[in-house]
């Protein structure tokens, strides 16, 4: 008899080791579309859009806080995960604009913008966070480096244009990847200027973006 598929495309998942892998990824599924629309709803609309028991849900997440913890630290891992992807290639403007693609077709930044302050961070995720800052300032050097990038971009300028393309929604997810695309691209011509006139106000401090990860109860 062949093995059973899990929704990850792994095999030996079967019985109730596959339904259990199937329902995380449900309720995954679902609390990203409920929580990006709306922060606030109950765990209970999470259960409900995931077509499963509160009982199933709170065996993964015993509340909310868990899930919405795990949700922000996926993207997190994802942050690092195409960082580190692009590392190797050796175009350093090549590699800054494709990790933008890939975090703006991800989607990871509405997530982390809508969720931040929703939950007590761990520290794993603080240590997450640090490497991710540390790639993302790493290609923002290499960009540099190589004058691609207009020298008075800083690399939590690069947290603006992600907030930018997540501000970009509209009902249909195709479309919305579409004009983030657009969006992007229009961001990145003006992220070449090197010799354009300066731009207007002071480069973001370290760390004054973080604000809304401070707990708001």
């Amino acid at each position: 008899m062949p093995k059973q598929m899990d929704d990850q495309g792994s095999t030996g998942l079967a019985g109730r080791r596959g339904q259990a892998a199937r329902n995380d990824a449900a309720i995954l599924d679902a609390a990203r579309e409920i929580f990006l629309a709306d922060p606030k709803a109950p765990v209970a609309a999470v259960a409900e859009r995931a077509g499963v028991g509160m009982s199933a849900l709170y065996r993964r997440y015993p509340g909310k806080e868990d899930l919405l913890r795990r949700l922000c630290h996926d993207g997190l891992r994802r942050w690092i995960e195409e960082a580190e992807a692009v590392e190797a290639e050796p175009d350093a403007w090549k590699a800054l604009v494709v990790f933008l693609e890939r975090i703006v077709d991800a989607d990871v930044h509405s997530l982390t913008v809508h969720l931040a302050g929703t939950f007590t961070s761990t520290e794993e995720m603080g240590r997450d966070a640090r490497r991710a800052a540390e790639l993302m300032g790493r290609l923002v050097e290499r960009a540099h480096a190589a004058g691609r990038l207009r020298r008075d971009v800083v690399a939590d300028d690069i947290g603006l244009v992600l907030e930018g393309c997540a501000a970009v929604r509209v009902p249909d997810p195709e479309r919305a990847r579409e004009l983030r695309r657009r969006f992007l691209s229009m961001v990145l011509d003006g992220l070449t200027g090197v010799d354009a006139a300066a731009l207007p106000g002071p480069a973001p401090e370290p760390g004054e973006l973080n604000w809304r990860w401070r707990r708001s109860d």
